[in-house]
């Protein structure tokens, strides 16, 4: 039985948070005239928060908290045309390209040999499919989990649905939170490895007992598990 190797998606195969970070950016500008670069940010992560029951997450989401956020920053002052450059910055979100991250074809194609490779991400369910195929990587994965929260729970009823014992299941991930401490808690193994930015969200501090190796690079993948 061949070990399942998972991997997060988002900022762990190809870029993601940049793009956010860019249209954020834009976001400020288009409301620097009534608020600080600080409180228009803190009011979308309140709205982004608030909304995640509605909308899940993903760009979509994230492009209906923007419209909620502009709307009450301005006191429903900003015009249809204000309204359209804000559905603007969600569409060219979703046409982006998908730029993988540095060495990530090198390290399936080597791997994709000894194991069994998954995809586990969460997010809007035709984005998250369709950046997997504009990607070009989906030739490595037999499985894709694309789900709207990732806890314990969730990695639980994964590796149930899957047949997969946790003793052979490792998850490589950038978020602590969602990639790392909820697949330790069922007795697998986790990989972080961190990305330059990281949505406010998913920024949590590992507890002293959590124990997990951190790569610089995914580069360094292969020869961690030879070690193991």
């Amino acid at each position: 039985m061949l070990r399942t190797l998972a991997f997060d998606a988002d900022d762990t195969l190809w870029h993601n948070e940049t793009h956010y970070a860019e249209t954020q950016e834009a976001f400020r500008t288009l409301l620097r005239a009534y608020h600080d670069d600080a409180w228009i940010d803190a009011r979308l992560h309140d709205t982004e928060m608030r909304n995640l029951q509605h909308y899940g997450y993903g760009i979509k989401g994230f492009t209906l908290s923007m419209i909620e956020t502009a709307l009450e920053l301005t006191e429903d002052r900003l015009d249809g045309a204000g309204i359209r450059q804000v559905v603007e910055l969600g569409k060219t979100m979703l046409a982006m390209p998908v730029e993988s991250l540095p060495g990530v074809t090198e390290v399936l194609q080597e791997l994709s040999k000894d194991f069994e490779l998954m995809v586990i991400t969460k997010g809007d369910l035709f984005d998250q499919e369709t950046k997997l195929a504009r990607s070009g990587l989906g030739i490595y994965f037999s499985k894709v989990e694309i789900v709207s929260e990732k806890d314990e729970a969730t990695y639980a009823a994964i590796l149930e649905r899957h047949v997969i014992p946790a003793d052979r299941f490792t998850m490589v991930g950038n978020s602590v939170k969602s990639d790392i401490l909820p697949v330790l808690a069922l007795g697998a193994r986790a990989v972080h490895v961190p990305y330059h930015l990281t949505w406010a969200h998913e920024q949590v501090a590992a507890p002293a007992e959590a124990a997990f190796p951190v790569l610089a690079s995914i580069r360094d993948l292969p020869a961690l598990l030879r070690g193991w």
